[in-house]
C-alpha cells in the first residue's frame, strides 16, 4: 500500500511537472528581432537572449519572452496573463536613457510603467516619428515576472507555518507510537521463535497501521474535491494549500471599484469653474451636448482608449467619459506639417452625436499614463488647426489641485467636493494649459515635471459608480458569520463611506470617526485629529441623500467597541506609521474605511492586520484508529485496509460545505483541547471496548486456546445453529483462534463507527446524508460485517482465517458494538461539539484568548477614553517604523478641539 501511494504520488508530481514546463515554455520559442551595436539587425531565438540585449518589437500579437525596458516607442499590452485584468495598459519610453541617474531609482514606484512583462502580449506598437520601438532585455527565464509565477507555483511558500509545525508534530507523535508497536512486535516474535521474514513483515504492518500510507492520500483528495467545487463556482485556486486556511478567515479586506461596485460607470455630469466660483452642473442625462471649450477638449482627449478590432478597449471610466463626447477615435493616423514634422499618433474627431464643434479634430501627440501612486494622468495634445499644444490632466482632485494656479480653483472647492462624494459619486478633476509651439518629435522627450505645471483648473466630473447587486447580500452573510469586512480603496474618503454605510459595511447606527494625520512642522510636531460623524439626510443632487455632519458629543458609556468605525486615507495611514505606531493596532482594531490608499500602503496595511493574529483575505479586481494493537492475520488486515480505509479516503470529503457560513470557525489547531480531547476519549472508548471483549472471551466456558473448533459443537450451540463438520486447517494455519477472530469484527465494526461519527456534517459542511456515496459505502461495510458476524459459512472461515462461535456470543459482541456506537456519538455530538458547554467552560476557567487582536478588544472595552473625542493628538516624538520591525512606543499630547462652542477634553 505505501509502494502504491508513493507511485502515486510520483506520477501526479511528473504530470503536474510536464504541464508546467509546458506552460512555462509557451511563447518562449519565438523568433525576435535583435539590434546588435554596429547596426545590424538580426533574428534570433528567444531562448538566446541575455539581460542587455536590444529587442526590435514588431506588429501585434507578439508574446514576450523576457522582461525588457522600452527605451524608445509606445506598446499597448495586455498583461492579463500575470494580473488578471483585461484592461490594456499603454507603455511609454523610458525618459533620459543617456543619463547617470540608475533607471529604476529616476521612474520610482512607477518603474512598472516603462516594463514589458514576459509572458504578456502586445497588442499595438506605435513608434515615434522614424525612429523603431526599440526594448531593452532586462532578465530571461526564470528572473522575469514570468518566471516568478511559475516558481511559486513549484515551490510554495508555506501559507501558515504553525498549522505545518503542528503536522510534523502530529505525524512525529504517530511514529513514535508505530515505532513502540515495531519493538513490541519484534520482541515478542522473536521469544516465540518466528523467522526474520515473519518479524519484519509483522512490524511493518504494525507500523503502517500507526502512520496509514492513505493518510497523505486522503488529504490530497479533499483538496482536490475541494478545488473541483470550487471550479465549478468559476473560482481557480493556484495555491491549493490555502484551501486549508480559507475557513479560518475572520477579516475580509475589500477594494471598492469592480469588486463592491459594478465595473461600469454612469457618466452624470461636469460642473464646469470659471475661476471664481463653479458654474452649475452640465447633466448628460439632459440629452444636451457639451459645448466646444478645454472641458470638452479633456473629456474628449485625456485618455488612454485605442481601437482593437473595430472596438473601443480601455479603463472603463475612460470609456464612460468619452462615450459621453460624442466623439469618435482613430488609431495611428498621421498628424503634422512639413515644418513641424509629422508623426502616427491617436486622434480624436466629432461624431454625429457630438454637435457643432469648430474644430475637425485632436491629436493625442503623448501620454503620461495613470498611476495609482500618482493618482493622474495627463497627455500633450494639439488641437486641429492651432499651431500651439495643450497639456490635459484628469484625476483626484486634490491631486490635480496641486499642479493647478492657485487663482483658478474655487474657494468653494472643498464643500463641492464633499457634496458629490458624500452621495457616493465618484469625482476627477480637470486641468488644462497651453505649451509653446515644438517640433512634434520632440513632444515624446517632454518630461511629466515639465508639462504638468501651471494648469488652469477646468471643474468636476461626476460619475456614479452603483453597488452589485450580490454586495449587500455576501456582507451581511459575513456579518452574521462574525468576519469582519474592510474597505481598502484609492477612491475619495467621502465616496467610500458613502458606499460602506450604502452596502451595510457600516451600520447606520454605529459611530463614524475620521482620522486626518498631519506631518510635522518647523514649531509643531505631528499631530492626528479625531471627528466624529453622523449621518443627515439631506435633499441635493439625489433624492434622499445622505451626508456626514461632525458631531459635538459622545457617550463613552453607551458604545461598544463595535459601535463605531474608523476611517482614514493613505497619507494620514503614512504619518500614522511614522509618528503613532502604538496608535496603529488600536485604529485597526475598528478602522473599516481606508481610502486613497497606494498598493504598497494596502500590503503594508494586510501586514499590520496578520500581527495581530487576523486570518486576512483580500477580495480585488488565491488520526488513525488508535485502538489496542493486537498480532491479527493478514486477510483481516488487508479486509480493513481496502474496505474500510481507502474508500473513506476516496469518498469521505465529497460532501461539500455548509449553505451558510457559521459564526465562528473551526479550530486552526491540530494539536488544540477539543482536537485532542475527541481523540483522546475515543482512544479510551475503543481500548475500553477491546478489553471488555477480550475479558468476556475469556470468560466463555468454550474458550480454549489449543481447541479452536468445539465451541460450535452441539454442547455449546442451539439447534438452529449448527456446524457438525470440523472444518479443514492448512498446515500453515497457525494463527487462527477465538480471539483473532474476536478482534477482526471488533476492530472493523469500531473503524466504521468512527467513520460516521467523525464524519463532521453542520455547521462548516453538508450533513451527512448529503453524501450518497459515503452513506452507501457505510451501509455496505455495516451490512457486509454483519453478515460475516452472523454467518455460518465454513469457507469464509478458512478464508479470513477465522473460527466459529457460539451464536449468543455474535449477539453480545453485536450489542457491545451498538452501546459503543450510542456512547461515542453522543460524546462526540453532545460534549465535543456542544459550542456553549466550551464557552462555559472557558469562562469558568477564566480563559483568554491568544491572539493579539482579541486581548486589545478586552482591553479597549476597558478604556473609558477610548475612541477619541473630536481632539487633537501631537507626538512627542517621532521614529519612522514604516521599514523596522522595532515597535517603537510613543505617548501623545492632547489639545481641546472647539466643536459648536463646546471644548472637548482629553
Amino acid at each position: 500500500m505505501t509502494f502504491l501511494s508513493v507511485c502515486a504520488t510520483l506520477y501526479s508530481l511528473r504530470k503536474k511537472s510536464v504541464k508546467l514546463q509546458k506552460m512555462a515554455q509557451s511563447y518562449n520559442s519565438v523568433m525576435v528581432t535583435v539590434l546588435r551595436k554596429n547596426g545590424e539587425v538580426k533574428e534570433v531565438e528567444s531562448q538566446s537572449l541575455v539581460p542587455g540585449d536590444v529587442i526590435i518589437i514588431t506588429g501585434s500579437k507578439l508574446f514576450l519572452p523576457c522582461d525588457a525596458v522600452l527605451i524608445s516607442g509606445s506598446c499597448t499590452i495586455n498583461e492579463g496573463m500575470l494580473t488578471g485584468e483585461s484592461i490594456p495598459i499603454t507603455k511609454n519610453a523610458l525618459p533620459n536613457t543617456e543619463g547617470t541617474v540608475p533607471w529604476k531609482l529616476q521612474c520610482g514606484e512607477d518603474y512598472k510603467r516603462h516594463i514589458l512583462f514576459c509572458g504578456t502580449e502586445v497588442i499595438q506598437t506605435k513608434a515615434h516619428g522614424p525612429d523603431l520601438v526599440k526594448a531593452v532585455v532586462l532578465q530571461t527565464a526564470f528572473n522575469t515576472a514570468k518566471g516568478d509565477l511559475v516558481r511559486a507555483i513549484l515551490y510554495n511558500k508555506p501559507v501558515n507555518v504553525k498549522l505545518h509545525r503542528e503536522a510534523i508534530r502530529f505525524i512525529f507523535i504517530l511514529v513514535g507510537i508505530g515505532l513502540c508497536g515495531v519493538i513490541y512486535t519484534a520482541i515478542i516474535y522473536t521469544i516465540n521463535g518466528e523467522s526474520v521474514s515473519q518479524t519484519v513483515v509483522r512490524s511493518l504492518h504494525i507500523l503502517t497501521a500507526a502512520v496509514n500510507a492513505a493518510l497523505p492520500a486522503s488529504l490530497t483528495i479533499g483538496l482536490l474535491n475541494a478545488q473541483k467545487r470550487l471550479k465549478k463556482l468559476g473560482i481557480f485556486c493556484i495555491s491549493p494549500q490555502r484551501i486549508n486556511i480559507a475557513g479560518q478567515l475572520n477579516l475580509v479586506c475589500f477594494d471598492k471599484t469592480g469588486t463592491l461596485t459594478d465595473d461600469s460607470l454612469d457618466l452624470c455630469g461636469i460642473v464646469p469653474s470659471d475661476g471664481n466660483s463653479f458654474q452649475d452642473i452640465h447633466l448628460f442625462t439632459s440629452g444636451e451636448t457639451l459645448p466646444w471649450g478645454p472641458v470638452l477638449g479633456a473629456m474628449a482627449s485625456c485618455h488612454s482608449l485605442i481601437m482593437l478590432d473595430g472596438e473601443i478597449q480601455g479603463d472603463p471610466l475612460d470609456i464612460k467619459m468619452f462615450e459621453g463626447t460624442g466623439w469618435e477615435l482613430e488609431n495611428h493616423s498621421e498628424h503634422g506639417t512639413e515644418e513641424s514634422g509629422s508623426i502616427s499618433c491617436t486622434m480624436v474627431k466629432p461624431g454625429p452625436r457630438a454637435g457643432k464643434v469648430p474644430v475637425e479634430g485632436i491629436a493625442i501627440l503623448h501620454q503620461f499614463p495613470f498611476s495609482s501612486s500618482l493618482q493622474r494622468m495627463s497627455v500633450v495634445a494639439q488641437i486641429t488647426g492651432e499651431s500651439g499644444l495643450t497639456v490635459f490632466m484628469k484625476g483626484a482632485p486634490e491631486m490635480v489641485v496641486k499642479f493647478c494656479k492657485q487663482g483658478t480653483v474655487p474657494l468653494s472647492l472643498s464643500k463641492k467636493l464633499e457634496f458629490y462624494t458624500a452621495q457616493g459619486f465618484r469625482v476627477l478633476g480637470l486641468g488644462y494649459r497651453l505649451l509653446r509651439k515644438e517640433r512634434l518629435q520632440a513632444t515624446q522627450h517632454l518630461e511629466r515635471e515639465t508639462v504638468e505645471t501651471d494648469l488652469i483648473f477646468l471643474g468636476l466630473l461626476i460619475l456614479e459608480n452603483s453597488l452589485k447587486p450580490e454586495t449587500r447580500g455576501v456582507l451581511q452573510e459575513l456579518t452574521k458569520a462574525k468576519i469582519r469586512s474592510v474597505m481598502i480603496t484609492g477612491d475619495n474618503l467621502q465616496t467610500a463611506l458613502y458606499i460602506g454605510v450604502n452596502c451595510g459595511m457600516i451600520p447606520k447606527s454605529s459611530k463614524i470617526i475620521t482620522i486626518e494625520a498631519k506631518e510635522p512642522q518647523k514649531d509643531s510636531p505631528a499631530a492626528i485629529t479625531w471627528k466624529t460623524m453622523t449621518e443627515t439626510p439631506e435633499n441635493g443632487h439625489k433624492e434622499s441623500s445622505s451626508h456626514f455632519h461632525i458631531s459635538d458629543k459622545w457617550d463613552h458609556k453607551s458604545f461598544s467597541t463595535e459601535a463605531f468605525h474608523f476611517a482614514t486615507d493613505g497619507k494620514s495611514f503614512q504619518i500614522l506609521l511614522q509618528h503613532f505606531y502604538n496608535q496603529v493596532p488600536k485604529i485597526l482594531q475598528n478602522g473599516t474605511i481606508f481610502a486613497r490608499m497606494s498598493p504598497r500602503q494596502k500590503s503594508i496595511l494586510i501586514d499590520e492586520f496578520q500581527k495581530l493574529d487576523y486570518c486576512v483575505g483580500m477580495c480585488g479586481d488565491g488520526a488513525n484508529d488508535c485502538g489496542k494493537q493486537k498480532i491479527i492475520g493478514e486477510g483481516h488486515y488487508l479486509l480493513q485496509d481496502i474496505a474500510l480505509t481507502l474508500p473513506i479516503a476516496f469518498i469521505g470529503s465529497l460532501h461539500g460545505p455548509a449553505p451558510k457560513l457559521a459564526p465562528y470557525r473551526p479550530s486552526r489547531h491540530i494539536m488544540s483541547p477539543a482536537l485532542l480531547l475527541s481523540v483522546s476519549l475515543h482512544v479510551l472508548f475503543t481500548v475500553i471496548l477491546q478489553v471488555t471483549a477480550f475479558v468476556l472471551l475469556q470468560q466463555q466456558p468454550w474458550y480454549n486456546e489449543s481447541d479452536v473448533f468445539s465451541a460450535c459443537l452441539p454442547l455449546n450451540q442451539s439447534s438452529g445453529n449448527v456446524t457438525m463438520r470440523e472444518p479443514s486447517v492448512p498446515e500453515n494455519y497457525v494463527t487462527v483462534n477465538y480471539l483473532t477472530t474476536m478482534e477482526w469484527i471488533v476492530t472493523s465494526m469500531n473503524i466504521i463507527i468512527l467513520e460516521f461519527v467523525l464524519c463532521k456534517g453542520q455547521p462548516f459542511r453538508q450533513r451527512l446524508y448529503t453524501n450518497y456515496m459515503l452513506l452507501l459505502l457505510i451501509t455496505i461495510q455495516v451490512s457486509v460485517y454483519i453478515f460475516l458476524l452472523f454467518a455460518n459459512i465454513e469457507s469464509i472461515y478458512l478464508f479470513f482465517e477465522a473460527v466459529c462461535t457460539p451464536y449468543y456470543w455474535r449477539i453480545y459482541i453485536f450489542v457491545m458494538l451498538l452501546v459503543h456506537f450510542a456512547i461515542s456519538y453522543a460524546v462526540e455530538e453532545g460534549i465535543l461539539e456542544n459550542r456553549k458547554l466550551w464557552i462555559l467552560i472557558k469562562r469558568l476557567c477564566n480563559y483568554e484568548s491568544k491572539s493579539q487582536y482579541k486581548r486589545l478588544q478586552s482591553s479597549l472595552e476597558l478604556d473609558t477614553e477610548w475612541p477619541p473625542d473630536n481632539r487633537m493628538d501631537y507626538a512627542s516624538k517621532s521614529v519612522s517604523v514604516m521599514d523596522s520591525e522595532t515597535i517603537v512606543l510613543m505617548d501623545a499630547t492632547c489639545q481641546p478641539v472647539t466643536q459648536g462652542g463646546n471644548e472637548t477634553r482629553c
